[in-house]
């Protein structure tokens, strides 16, 4: 039989992993021979650690030596033992433990102890020690035999016998199929060799007539372990079996265990997890279901420990799920989203402050605790409810919430083995909500710090009037590294910018936040579009290499793209250059829409920039709208960028509404399905400067050009109403062409430009950027730029063509009228 013939043997057989198994070997002097993954797993000690030791190093800790000791004598006496035990985990803590000891039978009449181990430490204490559980355990028969790496039978206990009629003295050092049917036989043994291959835990279903009852078919559900030595290797399996035939409602129990693993905990969202534990108990469980949580949890907000206890309040709930039988009690008033106030006396507000379950077989709907709310007392009474499970959803030392199970139309009241199947149902599903509740803070967390570090309000000046819209992905994936920035440059200019990190989470918010403040440190720099992404690009790149760590086998890449555009409000010109961006659009006031012919360039930081960055230089009619976006704004599963693309631009293209109506409409043509990536889209519609408030003169390169520029600037701002910075202006008008024609090697020129402030620039053919000194006491030359910093609010240069731009900046008096 070759490989592929035996997985599908195991398949066809029903096999399947269980990740909760926990199972340790024994011997009769209580030395530890054999351990599992899963043990391993469950109190943290290696089989290296452990096997070949005394199993009190796990079992019981030190303090429990008494009743340790009780319970050995016991095992001996009654050939097994059954209940809850204190085990020390590795790191010291003390776990809450449903343990069974179960004796084994060798050749020569040997013996060793089996012992099966379950977690129950996060499950109701009341419930874990009362004697339910312990009957439960007790009294379940199962047939245990261990085979070696051979296959061959090498331990086994008395209760096996009753499942196949085969004696154990007739087991030992034989295989399966020399004393079963050769159909099951074959099936349990490719399960033991995966199990010995793998190291995992599987769970293989057959049927078969056991000798006691030969009239009808009986279900068994087999477990196999592996339980390996000192050194790990596989010393054999273990197989332990149950008989599973029950009846209907023991099968639909094995039915919602198997469907709470794939239904409940699909997604990261605390409502809808507690929407499908609700869903998934009714009706395979009960006839009604509620789930409600700590009004902080669907928030992010994990309650403290002892939530409830020391106050003596009991927190309000928020319903986060419900379902029933009668489609009429999802309407009011059992709404998804109500906040629920417990009565102090009732049993919830009861399990809420212990973390322990009720069960109330018998409902009395004229109990004091009902009748405090009359319309849910009267919907008790109307819809028969008579039996009542409450159950904490657990996370750790903290209570989420409740689950409450009630049934009506199922006349069967509540059992134990009910409310067993319950928190095992319950448990199951805080798991899923603490993971929820642990990816809301993290979500939480990343946008809080994506949204300090983008501009809380975005204003273009002059030049431009600008809008935004932020959508950060969804649940699923988290947020991203979406940024934008409109930065108000010198000379009534502005800088529109719009980015992307590779990848989600609040390493990209906090990689995006490095690249803004980059962004703007460049732009303060008033490079030109393509240099400055030439310099952005060699800042990702180290920024990759300081981040590298020579441990990592994975090289860490940080690649982003970005789009840089400025544009200058006195000449109308957008000059525009983009790493691996998509590019804007631009609609004109016709509603025309263009997409410009830019160089697309290399993503920053991936070390693709062979070609250097290249800009390009428009021409814009005053009022024309620039559309900025990053690729989730147009880019989809179903459609091609180019169908996203023509969906912006037609919504964008609709005359009359304002920037903000634009950013909406823009925002409704999203599929209506979850985002896979942040949207982020930044509209800007350009302004132009009237030839009023814009003053330029020529300079000849000669000293006599200063008088005379003085007198024009003088003129100049008596004519804009300015009188009050004549003074200080002919000073910086005076240093600023001293120094062009004393630097200079061609003739320069003077601009005037009256906006929100007073902007002075002087150009020269001159590419050196001034930089202040210090003068001596007796220096005749230096102290100009200390001069212009003193008498402006601001000042600096960029480069110009073939030469520079030095410009100085004076606040409007309060008398003149703004522009």
């Amino acid at each position: 039989m070759t490989n592929t013939d035996h997985t599908s043997l195991a398949e066809q057989a029903g096999s399947r992993e269980i990740p909760d198994a926990a199972i340790a070997m024994i011997d009769a002097k209580g030395t530890v021979m054999g351990w599992t993954q899963a043990a391993e797993q469950l109190v943290g000690y290696s089989a290296q650690e452990v096997v070949g030791r005394s199993a009190t190093h796990v079992l019981p800790p030190p303090e429990d030596a008494g009743r340790g000791s009780a319970v050995a004598e016991q095992c001996r006496a009654e050939d097994g033992w059954s209940g809850t035990v204190k085990v020390r985990h590795r790191d010291g803590r003390t776990l809450t433990m449903t343990l069974r000891v179960s004796l084994l039978w060798g050749q020569d009449a040997d013996t060793r102890w089996l012992v099966s181990v379950t977690d129950i430490g996060s499950l109701s204490s009341g419930v874990v020690n009362g004697p339910v559980r312990e009957s439960l355990l007790a009294h379940a028969p199962i047939g245990i035999a261990v085979c070696d790496p051979q296959l061959r039978c090498v331990w086994v206990n008395d209760a096996s016998e009753r499942y196949d009629g085969v004696p154990r003295h007739q087991r030992f050092g034989r295989r399966l199929k020399d004393s079963l049917p050769a159909v099951e036989a074959e099936a349990l043994e490719v399960v033991i060799q995966q199990v010995l291959e793998s190291g995992s835990t599987m769970v293989h279903e057959f049927r078969a007539w056991p000798p006691a009852d030969r009239r009808r078919e009986h279900a068994f559900s087999a477990s196999f372990f592996c339980l390996q030595g000192a050194d790990g290797t596989p010393l054999g399996v273990c197989c332990m079996i149950v008989d599973v035939t029950g009846n209907r409602r023991a099968r639909e129990r094995l039915a919602i265990l198997s469907e709470a693993s794939t239904r409940v905990g699909s997604t990261l969202d605390v409502m809808r997890t507690g929407q499908e534990l609700a869903e998934l108990a009714v009706p395979l469980l009960a006839d009604h279901a509620l789930v409600d949580l700590v009004e902080s949890v669907p928030f992010g907000v994990e309650p403290s420990a002892g939530t409830g206890t020391t106050s003596g309040r009991t927190p309000p709930l928020r319903r986060a799920g419900l379902a029933s039988v009668d489609l009429s009690l999802l309407e009011l008033p059992w709404v998804r989203e109500e906040v629920i106030h417990l009565h102090p006396a009732s049993p919830l507000a009861n399990v809420l402050r212990t973390g322990r379950s009720h069960l109330e077989p018998v409902l009395d709907p004229h109990g004091p605790w009902v009748d405090h709310d009359p319309v849910r007392a009267q919907k008790v009474r109307d819809t028969g409810v008579h039996s009542l499970m409450v159950v904490p959803i657990r996370a750790r030392s903290s209570v989420l919430g409740l689950a409450v199970f009630s049934r009506s139309e199922e006349q069967t009241p509540f059992q134990e083995g009910d409310l067993l199947l319950a928190e095992e149902l319950v448990t199951r599903a805080a798991l899923s909500l603490e993971n929820a509740l642990q990816y809301a803070r993290e979500r939480a967390a990343a946008l809080t710090l994506q949204r300090d570090l983008l501009p809380h309000r975005v204003r273009g000046g002059v030049a431009v009037e600008v809008a935004s819209r932020y959508v950060p992905a969804d649940m699923d994936r988290g947020v991203g590294g979406d940024w934008f920035d409109v930065i108000e440059l010198s000379g009534a200019r502005v800088a529109l910018v719009v980015g992307d990190v590779v990848g989600h989470g609040i390493n990209a918010a906090a990689t995006m936040g490095r690249l803004r403040t980059a962004v703007r440190t460049l732009a303060d720099l008033d490079l030109p579009p393509a240099e400055l992404l030439a310099h952005l690009d060699d800042t990702v790149r180290r920024l990759n290499d300081e981040d590298v760590d020579p441990s990592d086998k994975v090289l860490k890449v940080v690649g982003a793209t970005c789009l840089y555009a400025v544009y200058d409000p006195v000449t109308r010109r957008c000059t525009l250059a983009r790493a691996g961006h998509p590019p804007p659009l631009i609609i004109d006031a016709q509603g025309q829409v263009t997409i410009p012919d830019l160089p697309a360039g290399a993503p920053l930081g991936l070390g693709l920039g062979l070609v250097p960055f290249e800009s390009v230089e428009l021409e814009l009619p005053e009022g024309s709208l620039l559309a900025f976006y990053s690729d989730g704004l147009v880019e989809s599963r179903d459609d091609d960028i180019d169908v996203g693309l023509h969906r912006l631009g037609a919504a964008l293209a609709q005359p009359g509404p304002s920037l903000e109506d634009l950013c909406s409409r823009a925002m409704q043509t999203l599929p209506t399905q979850a985002q896979p990536d942040d949207v982020t889209l930044l509209l800007a519609r350009t302004r132009a400067l009237e030839s009023a408030q814009v003053a330029s003169w020529d300079l000849p390169d000669e000293p006599a050009t200063v008088p005379t520029v003085r007198h024009l600037v003088a003129r100049q701002l008596s004519e804009w109403g300015l009188e009050p910075l004549v003074t200080p202006v002919e000073l910086i008008v005076s240093e600023l062409v001293t120094n062009a024609i004393r630097h200079g090697d061609g003739p320069g020129r003077l601009r005037l430009i009256q906006h929100r402030v007073l902007t002075c620039e002087v150009s020269d053919t001159h590419t050196g950027r001034p930089r202040p000194r210090h003068p001596r006491g007796l220096d005749e030359h230096g102290r100009g730029l200390f001069l212009i910093a003193q008498l402006s609010r601001r000042w600096g240069s960029r480069c110009a063509g073939d030469g520079k731009i030095v410009w100085a900046e004076q606040d409007l008096p309060p008398t003149a009228v703004a522009v």
